[in-house]
């Protein structure tokens, strides 16, 4: 079967699924808080199928077709809805050893993302490879910490990018892990690993400052544990004031909640993170009033076809 034709068979077959409509006290009026919504996923590794009905833990589970049909219900719900990537697209099945990568950005485009970054797995072919499957992504990529020198990726990532929804301005950027064990040299040649910190720190000053904005997200490929003594999301939202949400990846860690980080200039950061494969999409509410984020709630949501009902961790911010 052509790749276009599998594409447009799997992304029909999404099962239905249905949400509880959920609101807090001081959202429910038409003069209230203006509502953003965040879906985001990491780790998605080539999962384009359901996982097959062989016991298996995640037996049934995931799949980008119905990954689909739930971004467009929660779009429904609310049109002002971002959904986001952390990375680690490729490698996992026959699917990526194919198609090279071309299939997963295909797939997630017309799935809607709006903005992703890239993992270490992106790097295993090789950076040519890798910027020649993003020609198949037509949403935007960033990322503030690899120097893409003279490799053909510095045309395909981003720094930064900005959206507006409403009367809130997102800015988002991205990083990515270290490469020491992780990829080989001749996979990523060309392209050189920073420390987040630094350069975040940069980015997240000129999107507040400068730039105005009233929400500013990390995508991060770095994981919620540290290793090699490189740092992890929660050292960058202790060491970086300024970021609200941190869209995590990398470690695979299935989390109920986000966990919530005090910068050391006191501004509270939430890192988030929904395990990996496909199977959870990870759901935040934000609420903002006069340009200031004042409530979150956050659902994990299984991806199958027996979804009734989203569990919450509420926050009342201000």
């Amino acid at each position: 079967m052509k790749r276009r034709d599998f594409l447009r068979n799997t992304l029909l077959a999404g099962a239905a699924l249905q949400f509880p409509h959920i609101w807090i006290k001081n959202a429910r009026a038409n003069s209230g808080p203006f509502k953003i919504t965040i879906l985001q996923t990491n780790d998605t590794h080539s999962r384009i199928d359901p996982f097959p009905m062989d016991g298996g833990r995640y037996q049934g589970l995931g799949g980008a077709g119905r990954r689909a049909t739930l971004v467009k219900q929660v779009r429904r719900r609310n049109p002002n809805t971002l959904l986001l990537d952390a990375g680690d697209v490729f490698q996992g099945t026959p699917y990526f050893n194919i198609y090279k990568g071309k299939l997963n950005y295909e797939v997630m485009t017309r799935c809607g993302y709006d903005v992703g970054t890239i993992g270490n797995h992106e790097f295993d072919n090789g950076v040519e490879a890798l910027a020649d499957a993003m020609n198949e992504a037509h949403y935007e990529m960033v990322n503030c910490n690899y120097d893409f020198g003279d490799t053909p990726l510095k045309n395909h990532i981003k720094t930064l990018v900005i959206r507006e929804l409403g009367p809130v301005k997102v800015g988002i950027t991205g990083v990515g892990i270290h490469f020491v064990d992780l990829v080989t040299p001749p996979n990523h040649e060309g392209v050189t690993y920073n420390d987040p910190v630094k350069p975040l720190k940069s980015v997240v000053k000129y999107l507040r400052k400068d730039l105005g904005c009233n929400l500013v997200i990390v995508l991060s490929h770095l994981g919620l544990t540290a290793s090699g003594g490189f740092p992890a999301d929660p050292d960058i939202a202790y060491q970086v004031n300024g970021i609200d949400w941190i869209v995590g990846g990398h470690t695979h860690t299935f989390m109920k909640e986000p966990e919530v980080v005090k910068s050391k200039g006191g501004h509270t950061t939430r890192i988030l993170q929904v395990g990996w494969a496909g199977v959870e999409v990870g759901k935040s509410d934000l609420y903002f009033e006069d340009g200031k984020l004042i409530a979150a709630e956050t659902g994990i949501i299984s991806v199958d076809s027996e979804i009734a009902e989203i569990p919450l961790a509420v926050e009342n911010l201000g």
